[in-house]
């Protein structure tokens, strides 16, 4: 999606690296942005294409038939595998109440979609996935891996123990209780991170694992920032906007607070559009074991 502005059109360069990638067709929709219709709409669109499919050696398709509405993004969502839009905030009562228009979106696809922020000059060298450890994570790492083949991935989980130890302190729970709590939590998350070493095929060479203490949103992206990572990548549960104002969501705060790009993906995405065929081994699987495990102070 763009809005064929320079910055809207960084998108589209993303998606033409990943496009690249993965031998995909890369579709472009006009999206404007509000009360800024384009008259030469078509015309940029179709310069636009022309230009990305002889830079990168895609196929490309462009989507002229639709206004940029998020219920027209939706309905072609349905026949790709992931959507790429520029990072945009709305001050309108519409976005306080129902979310930003890429939240909004969320409840209306069942495909991952891509928030950019940075500029597309290369590809991803640096992938952060924040996980828990429901079933849901290891088709998060899996899909966050095989993104680029090059790429370092490091798989991150916050350890969300304060609120719990808080109420221990408040019931004169001793200081050693406390803190055999906090070590087995570590103990948990550690086992939680060889469970998803099933996720990760035979071409990774670079796997780091971390583990820190604190809110899941602001870690993530704290973290983020300090390991220099182009891309963060982060679950979603399927909820309703109500449930999004009232109580927020991890995509959300994540979104508010990264300042990279972010790859949010539904805890019920539908399957990819076209079989991959990326078997783990147990050479991955070994590597994956012996990789770095870093855990931050704050959670011992």
């Amino acid at each position: 999606m763009t809005d064929l502005s320079a910055r809207g059109n960084r998108t589209v360069e993303r998606a033409a690296l990943l496009a690249v990638e993965h031998d995909a067709l890369l579709k472009i929709m006009y999206a404007p942005a509000a009360r800024s219709l384009r008259v030469d709409a078509a015309s940029s669109l179709a310069k636009l294409s022309s230009e990305i499919a002889a830079r990168h050696g895609v196929l490309v398709k462009k989507v002229t038939e639709a206004a940029g509405r998020l219920e027209d993004v939706a309905d072609e969502a349905r026949w790709v595998d992931l959507v790429v839009l520029e990072h945009a905030y709305e001050r309108t009562a519409t976005a306080f109440f129902h979310g930003q228009p890429v939240e909004r979106l969320l409840r209306l696809v069942g495909c991952p979609v891509l928030v950019t922020r940075l500029p597309a000059r290369a590809k991803y060298r640096r992938i952060l996935v924040a996980v828990n450890f429901t079933p849901a994570a290891k088709d998060l790492v899996k899909l966050a891996s095989s993104l680029d083949s090059a790429a370092e991935v490091e798989v991150f989980h916050a350890l969300v123990s304060a609120l719990t130890e808080g109420k221990l302190r408040y019931a004169s729970v001793s200081e050693d209780i406390i803190k055999a709590y906090r070590q087995d939590c570590v103990r948990q998350a550690i086992d939680g991170m060889r469970w998803l070493t099933d996720s990760w095929d035979a071409r990774r060479d670079h796997l780091r694992s971390t583990i820190r203490h604190g809110d899941p949103a602001r870690q993530a992206a704290t973290q983020q920032q300090c390991t220099m990572a182009e891309l963060l990548v982060v679950g979603k549960r399927k909820s309703s906007a109500l449930q999004d104002f009232i109580f927020g969501s991890m995509a959300k705060r994540v979104l508010e607070r990264s300042t990279g790009d972010v790859l949010i993906v539904p805890h019920d995405a539908r399957a990819s559009t076209r079989a991959i065929d990326t078997p783990g081994s147990s050479l991955a699987k070994e590597r994956m074991r012996e990789a770095p495990l870093h855990i931050g102070k704050e959670a011992l």
